[in-house]
């Protein structure tokens, strides 16, 4: 059955998963290229994310993204697992092969990366220092992202110092584990400043980070979209500092998993960001 001739499926894997603005996302992306399809929040307890997973095939399922609590646990789930999601230690993205098999992608790196190069199109990973803060998933694709693209001075930054020096370890020698509490003097020199923890997130307390040391020049990127603009990013604006927030990122780590399931590669365009500013 050609593609033009069945209704296409995927949607996105959590609990909770209502909040998710990926369905505004794909659907907005349906719609612009005349595909007959939708894109769906399915609710999945952890026990039941095997049960869910080898359901998408039988009901016609191109794939589906995985959200908190799944991303590690479908790791050990699918049939076959891209080298790069496997270095992250994440899933992201499920892709149903032709033949009923499922294959696990991350493209958080990805969309990382491309967020920075489409706010800030100069942007190049080197030498200069990077300051990243926390040490969990959203910091893991981050780090690969900056790896792969050169970066060789890493200051990773977390509470819980053991999780920092595990990641640095594992990474290798262009990360330095830095105790929090010379998170402050960490800043001093940086080209960068990423922030990967939920701090600063609607309902959550604000990151406790001053930034008297920071060089104004430094880019200051946060990974989180609920508020568009935390308190980090409102911070470093007001005193010169040029700013990302993290909608870029969960608009392009979209991009390779829509291309992956219904064989387009979509643009972001002024419509589309407008369109998910109005749900953040």
């Amino acid at each position: 059955m050609s593609q033009t001739e069945r209704f296409l499926l995927a949607g996105v894997m959590g609990f909770p998963v209502m909040h998710s603005r990926s369905p505004t996302l794909h659907n907005y992306w349906l719609a612009r290229y005349g595909l007959a399809g939708t894109y769906v929040p399915l609710a999945i307890p952890k026990e039941k994310l095997g049960e869910a997973l080898r359901a998408l095939p039988p009901l016609g399922f191109a794939g589906c993204n995985l959200t908190i609590p799944h991303k590690q646990a479908a790791l050990d789930l699918l049939d076959k697992l891209d080298p790069l999601a496997r270095r992250i230690g994440a899933v992201n993205c499920v892709v149903v092969a032709p033949d009923g098999s499922l294959a696990g992608f991350n493209h958080d790196a990805f969309g990382y990366i491309e967020s920075i190069r489409e706010a800030r199109p100069h942007w190049r990973a080197g030498a200069d220092p990077v300051v990243v803060i926390g040490a969990g998933g959203g910091a893991r694709a981050v780090l690969v992202g900056l790896l792969e693209q050169g970066a060789r001075d890493i200051r990773l930054i977390n509470r819980t110092a053991a999780r920092a020096q595990e990641l640095a370890c594992e990474f290798g020698s262009a990360i330095t584990a830095v105790e929090w509490e010379q998170r402050h003097a960490a800043l001093k020199s940086a080209a960068m400043l990423v922030n990967t923890t939920s701090q600063g997130m609607v309902g959550e307390p604000p990151l406790d980070l001053a930034l008297d040391r920071l060089p104004v020049s430094a880019l200051v990127s946060d990974i989180v979209y609920i508020p568009r603009e935390t308190s980090l990013l409102a911070a470093a604006r007001m005193r010169g500092n040029p700013t990302v927030n993290g909608l870029g990122m969960l608009i392009h780590q979209a991009r390779p998993a829509f291309h992956a399931w219904f064989g387009i590669m979509p643009e972001v365009t002024p419509e589309l960001r407008a369109a998910m500013e109005a749900t953040t």
